[in-house]
């Protein structure tokens, strides 16, 4: 990466500033100003002067849309505003304007908010960002206008989906997000029974991020399902629950890549956290596998240099389906899931994927520290493991069913850690070993910081 983009990236050290988009905690380091100037400086990316808006149910997104869509239109950008939206209707309805623009932190703590940016469908790559971190100069332009428009998101994944048979029951888990509607009515399309709980927007007996979440009302409900669903507040993640159980977030992936292989998909791209059981599974039904960074864009970014079909992110629960929408749908996977309950497929990923164990935690830590703690580790690291990757953190293969990631979160103050092990025993040794290593690595970038 670039040093002058990594100097722009400095220059808002108390936002989370990526491809993920910008995210912060509002009335604290994310406030009016920046919302302007963000969305001031990605009207530079919409060679359409076309921008979908849409936002989730957090207390503070109505505001902050009417400042980010006043924004857009003093540059001359036509506005067509969704209102309340999932995440993936708004990259849907983004292809056919050319630019989006969606007021959410996604899975973050409801204090939390921010801005996830959409060009030509696909989110921004690092690239754009940094064209969107420079000081920009404007001239006056033409103010821009502003529509109410609908969706044929439900309508249009309806009909790649097709008709799910044996009316399957599903219990919903909405989080009082912005998948409030349109969960149910694309399941209930489809032809499954659907029963639902936490569906009235902005109120949850749960937090915003189901994959940390014990999802215990859910669980519950599940138990007189076939399956149950969970989304987060933007509708992007989807948590799988089957027979009262919460299964993994690679899970939601694992299970995508399956239909999408029964559909004759052979070409995959899985984020380098992603796991291997996944892998393993793909090429063992003749199918090709590639490794991104971390993070949806990264992933689309080679679905488009390698022509691939599908693939996704197992951390955090999220399959693509690039022909149908370039980041992770929630929505979309829950249909194609619920299309695959009771058949043979169903059954061979989930017990395929149950000889491998993930366990995924995150380390509170200062994002100015970051950088400086993955240098720290990838030294310590290397002089325990003999095969290191450093594309995204710091990963070390132990063998071919056992590895360890250490990465810094793009969308918060933390750093992940990963890890996959076939042996109980052995992952529990890894996490406790590397958690030790990380917390080491992040007291000595402090100390170095402060001399």
């Amino acid at each position: 990466m670039p040093s002058e983009f990594i100097k722009s990236l400095c220059a808002f050290d108390t936002l989370k500033v990526s491809i993920s988009g910008v995210r912060g905690i509002f009335a604290d380091d994310l406030n009016l100003k920046d919302i302007i100037h963000f969305c001031r400086n990605f009207s530079h990316l919409v060679k359409s002067k076309k921008c979908i808006l849409a936002r989730d149910t957090r207390p503070s997104s109505e505001i902050l849309s009417q400042v980010a869509s006043a924004s857009l239109m003093e540059r001359g950008i036509a506005v067509y505003n969704l209102g309340i939206a999932p995440t993936p209707v708004a990259f849907r309805e983004a292809r056919k304007y050319g630019g989006g623009l969606i007021v959410t932190s996604s899975h973050n703590p409801l204090e939390w908010n921010g801005l996830k940016f959409i060009v030509d469908g696909r989110g921004i790559n690092e690239a754009e960002l940094g064209r969107m971190l420079e000081e920009k100069r404007f001239s006056k332009v033409r103010i821009g206008s502003e529509s109410e428009i609908d969706s044929a998101y439900v309508s249009e994944a309806t009909k790649l989906i097709g008709k799910v048979y044996g009316k399957p029951e599903i219990a919903l888990d909405i989080g009082g997000g912005a998948a409030f509607q349109a969960a149910p009515t694309l399941l209930e399309k489809l032809g499954c029974k659907v029963k639902k709980i936490n569906h009235v927007p902005g109120k949850s007996l749960r937090g915003p991020d189901p994959t940390y979440d014990k999802l215990s009302g859910l669980t519950r409900l599940s138990r007189n399902a076939d399956i149950g669903f969970a989304f987060d507040l933007d509708g992007d993640r989807l948590v799988v629950v089957k027979d009262g159980r919460k299964q993994a977030p690679d899970v939601t992936l694992g299970l995508g890549v399956a239909k999408a292989l029964e559909m004759g998909y052979k070409k995959f791209v899985l984020s380098i956290d992603t796991s291997v059981s996944i892998e393993k599974f793909i090429r063992n039904e003749g199918g090709q596998v590639k490794r991104s960074k971390v993070g949806e864009a990264n992933v689309v970014d080679l679905m488009l240099k390698t022509n691939s079909q599908a693939g996704g992110e197992g951390s955090s629960a999220g399959f693509i389906l690039p022909k149908f929408n370039m980041c992770r749908d929630g929505l979309l996977t829950s249909g194609l899931i619920a299309s695959m309950v009771g058949t043979r497929n169903f059954t061979d990923i989930i017990r395929f994927m149950e000889g491998h164990i993930q366990k995924r935690s995150k380390i509170n830590a200062d994002s100015k520290f970051h950088r400086k703690t993955i240098e720290i580790l990838v030294k310590k690291m290397g002089k325990k493991f003999s095969q290191i990757i450093t594309i995204d953190g710091v990963k070390a293969v132990i063998d071919e069913d056992s590895w360890v990631l250490v990465r810094q979160s793009n969308t918060e103050h933390s750093i992940r850690v990963s890890a996959e092990s076939n042996n109980l025993k052995k992952i529990k040794d890894i996490e406790s070993q590397i958690t030790k290593l990380v917390t080491k690595s992040y007291e000595e970038a402090r100390r170095s910081k402060n001399h």
